[in-house]
């Protein structure tokens, strides 16, 4: 799934450039128990072995899971572990997983201009490192729709994420859930030739610059407009 690729690029690009802190820990683990890949009552891993993989300090990986267990996601029982309590489903509600690609850029365009404000507000350092380096993959992807489609959804998901706000994350990741299925893929045939990738890089590198620059009504009508040329890209498909 596009899902799963664009999850398996921005680890290797997160592993390979930016340190974490105990904020990114806490957030990728709770975006894979809203995503459902960790359910309760499962057994985190062990702190030494969280330390290993994101090469910090345990110290570092302490805080991000009392972070967690202060949220609901998680409880810590001495001796023994932390163990996720929150329930989730596993798979996109129906709702999210029948709409159409129309629908749910719809959908986008309700909720990611006030996202792009939220980022403004509260995204982090680290955070637009990675949407950089995001907008950098996809500039090298104009020959290669599928690398792009990863590396876009991951910008968007990314966008979320800088939010802090764990409905519109969940929310964003129910939507990008569904963006392998079939529909989405001749969708994505049909829409992503040459030219509108390259359209697409310029208006996510203006999106990233605004909300870098702390312009947030800049940054979220850069975003209707982005959403604008997607939808009519779409429409226009859906009429061939």
């Amino acid at each position: 799934m596009v899902y799963n690729r664009y999850r398996e690029v921005l680890m290797n690009i997160m592993n390979s450039t930016l340190k974490y802190g105990s904020e990114n820990i806490a957030s990728e683990l709770r975006r894979e128990i809203l995503n459902g890949q960790i359910l309760a009552p499962e057994k985190l891993p062990a702190e030494r072995e969280l330390a290993e993989k994101y090469q910090v300090s345990r110290g570092t990986v302490r805080a991000a899971l009392s972070k967690l267990e202060k949220e609901k996601f998680i409880e810590i029982k001495p001796g023994s572990g932390a163990f996720v309590i929150h329930k989730t489903s596993a798979v996109p509600v129906s709702e999210v997983k029948n709409a159409n690609p129309l629908e749910l850029i719809d959908a986008r365009f309700a909720l990611e201009p006030h996202i792009c404000r939220l980022a403004v507000l509260h995204g982090k350092k680290e955070q637009f490192l990675k949407l950089e380096t995001l907008v950098e993959a996809m500039e090298k992807s104009v020959k290669d729709p599928i690398q792009f489609a990863s590396a876009d959804t991951a910008f968007h998901q990314v966008l979320a994420d800088c939010t802090g706000n764990n409905l519109l994350i969940w929310i964003i990741n129910q939507i990008n859930s569904v963006r392998g299925q079939d529909e989405w893929t001749k969708a994505r045939h049909q829409t992503l030739n040459d030219n509108i990738i390259r359209t697409y890089n310029i208006q996510h590198k203006q999106i990233l610059s605004a909300i870098k620059l702390r312009e947030p009504e800049k940054a979220a009508s850069l975003m209707k407009e982005h959403l604008e040329i997607a939808r009519l890209s779409l429409t226009r498909a859906a009429g061939t």
